[in-house]
Parts: C-alpha cells; sequence; structure tokens
C-alpha cells in the first residue's frame, strides 16, 4: 500500500470521525429540543414557579442563573486576568510560580460537588450566608478561577515576543506595553476562554445545590444577594428528584430546551463581539 492510499484512509476516517460526532451532536440536540420547545413559551420562560400546582413558569430560575452568572464572572475575570498576567510577564521561574501553577491545576480537578461542600462549610455556614444568590456566586469563582487563570496565561504566552519588543523600543513601560500591546493581542482566547467558563457555570448543579438552595424569593426578580438561588439546572434536578406538580416531566423538558437555548445564544453573543475585534485588529 503506498503513501497516497494510506493519506486517503486516514482522511476518510477522519471524516467519519467527525460525522459521528456531529450525528450524536446533532441526535442529543434533537431530542431535547424535540420534547422541549412545544413547552417554551412567554408565561413559561417569565412566569412563576409553583411547587404544587401545574403550569408554572421558570422566570426567578432563569433569572438567577444570570444573576449569579454576572456575579460570580465580575469577581472572577479581574482576579483571573491579574493572575494570568503576573504568572506569564512577571512570575519568575521559581518555586512560588510552580506552587501557583500547580495550585490552579489541582483545583480545576477537584470536583464541583467538593467546592459545594466546601462553599456550604465556610459561606453558608461559617461566615452565615444561608443559602443564598451571594452564597453560590462566590462557591461559582471558585469554579471558574483555574479555567481563566491558566486561559488567560497560555493566551497571552501565544502572543509574539516581538511585539512586546517593538513596544518596549517605542519607548512604552511594561504595563503600558501589557495593556495596550499584549492583553489586545490575547483578547481573541481569553474570550473564548471566557464563553466557556460561563456555559459551564450556567449549566452547574452540584455547588448550588449545597450553597444557593433549592427555593427561590417571594418576588419574580429578586436582586437580593441574600435571597435564595434556585437555577434552572438545580430546579431541573428538584423537579426530577424531589418534584410534587403534577406536570414535573414536561417542566423539565422545557427546562432542558430552554438551557441549550440561553447557553446557545449566550454563546453567540460573545463569538459576534469576538469577530468584530478580530476584524477590526486585523485592519489597524
Amino acid at each position: 500500500m503506498n503513501a497516497k492510499v494510506q493519506n486517503e484512509i486516514a482522511k476518510a476516517g477522519l471524516w467519519l470521525v467527525g460525522f459521528f460526532i456531529l450525528g450524536l451532536l446533532a441526535a442529543f440536540l434533537g431530542y431535547i429540543l424535540c420534547k422541549g420547545l412545544p413547552v417554551l413559551n412567554l408565561h413559561f420562560i417569565f412566569g412563576k414557579s409553583s411547587d404544587i400546582l401545574a403550569g408554572g413558569g421558570v422566570g426567578s430560575q432563569l433569572f438567577n442563573s444570570f444573576y449569579m452568572l454576572f456575579l460570580s464572572m465580575a469577581v472572577s475575570i479581574p482576579l483571573a486576568l491579574g493572575a494570568g498576567i503576573y504568572l506569564a510577564e512577571y512570575a519568575r521561574e521559581n518555586r512560588l510560580t510552580k506552587c501557583i501553577r500547580l495550585s490552579v491545576e489541582s483545583l480545576a480537578t477537584v470536583p464541583s460537588i467538593v467546592l459545594g461542600l466546601f462553599g456550604m462549610i465556610i459561606f453558608v455556614n461559617q461566615l452565615h450566608l444561608g443559602f443564598s444568590i451571594l452564597g453560590g456566586s462566590l462557591t461559582l469563582v471558585l469554579l471558574n478561577l483555574p479555567m481563566l487563570v491558566r486561559v488567560t496565561e497560555e493566551s497571552i504566552r501565544t502572543v509574539p515576543h516581538d511585539y512586546e519588543e517593538a513596544s518596549l523600543a517605542l519607548g512604552a513601560t511594561k504595563l503600558q506595553t501589557v495593556f495596550k500591546v499584549i492583553l489586545p493581542s490575547a483578547m481573541p482566547g481569553i474570550i473564548t476562554g471566557i464563553t466557556l467558563t460561563a456555559g459551564r457555570a450556567l449549566g452547574e448543579t452540584a455547588i448550588l445545590i449545597f450553597t444557593a438552595g433549592t427555593t427561590v424569593s417571594r418576588f419574580l426578580y429578586d436582586t437580593d444577594v441574600m435571597a435564595g438561588g434556585e437555577t434552572l439546572a438545580v430546579h431541573l434536578w428538584y423537579l426530577l428528584s424531589a418534584g410534587l406538580v403534577p406536570d414535573r416531566d414536561t417542566i423539565a423538558n422545557g427546562i432542558g430546551a430552554l438551557l441549550i437555548l440561553t447557553i446557545l445564544v449566550f454563546n453567540f453573543l460573545l463569538v459576534l463581539p469576538l469577530k468584530y475585534f478580530q476584524r477590526h485588529s486585523v485592519g489597524r
């Protein structure tokens, strides 16, 4: 068998694997959307949930999902950017930096349920925050940080070193070079990491069961950080495990479809600015 035939066989195998993965994804999304899309309407998406009566909505849970995501990312992104910049640009290769990287990588491998137990002990019990939006958001920070730090550091390291040398040669300070040259060049990778982290946080369940609870405020869109913080994913778990509403299967199908659509739209809204940023960066 000559090299050309081997190349064609390998190419066909790779195409087959690619189509197989796409087929699995299409079957997965198609099944959930076919079951859940008929359930979605304005009352279901923005209405108030019910613990006993049929026909409830998921408005509070949807609001809590994005509210906690916003709070957790507002804390995670500045910390991750600072840590990534330090590790990539300022830190020397010594025991301290090795210890920091090891700690970040170790934190990334911790199961989410363990982080949830840690958050319950520290934030819920020790700091007396109770099952609240604030406790859930602070625990989500622990989930977000490892990926964001690593993505930020690796994105900065992919920027050609010539950019930094040229900036310094023109008289810019190290800080000016980092914020005006290196970070803009690394921003596409950083935004991709933020998108992946946000999608993971939106679908998180184990952490929030132990820290944000399985209840919501009696007000539909309550911004009180001490209110109950049940999210869409937690509500889905609760319905199928201990829910008493007679139409819990229907609501669960609707939540599944809404979660998928929410994550897809959220990723799409982040990808558009990324493409715009990349196009204008190339133009400059």
